[in-house]
């Protein structure tokens, strides 16, 4: 039924729970499970933007790297704290400022054809921000979506 299963997650509580849910699900339609990251862009000071100096595609190659080993250790941490014995595990990431669109750009990409998602992420304006990226997927999404409380 859904050979492959997207589970996005930005390392909080609640997205853990939804990867939880995704192995579970995963493990009984022998599906795999692919394990989602969208990490905002780095951006280097508007006043900076344009100016040419020495180091600054050193600061931004950095950035980048960093970016990278975040994202790696979100990715990490997420499979780490689920059985995901038995399970075929697939981890990818997207620099983007659009994390809904990351999502449903790479359900596409993957060949996905469920998205499970928590239903808000972390607390304060950022679990707002989430929980708004949760309802764009759901509005914008091709492919079913479950959404987990």
């Amino acid at each position: 039924m859904y050979k492959s299963i997207l589970v996005p997650t930005d390392g909080s509580e609640f997205s853990g729970v939804a990867i939880e849910e995704a192995a579970k699900l995963a493990k009984e339609l022998g599906s795999q499970l692919v394990l989602f990251y969208a990490p905002p862009h780095y951006r280097l000071s508007p006043l900076s933007e344009g100016v040419s100096a020495p180091g600054r595609a050193d600061e931004r190659e950095i950035a980048i790297k960093e970016m990278e080993t975040e994202a790696e250790r979100i990715l990490a941490s997420a499979a780490k704290n689920v059985n995901l014995a038995g399970l075929t595990v697939q981890r990818e990431f997207k620099v983007s400022d659009s994390p809904y669109e990351a999502i449903i750009e790479a359900a596409k990409k993957l060949q996905c054809e469920l998205i499970v998602m928590a239903s808000h992420g972390r607390r304060g304006l950022s679990g707002v921000l989430l929980g708004s990226e949760t309802q764009k997927v759901l509005t914008h999404s091709t492919i079913p979506v479950l959404v987990v409380r």
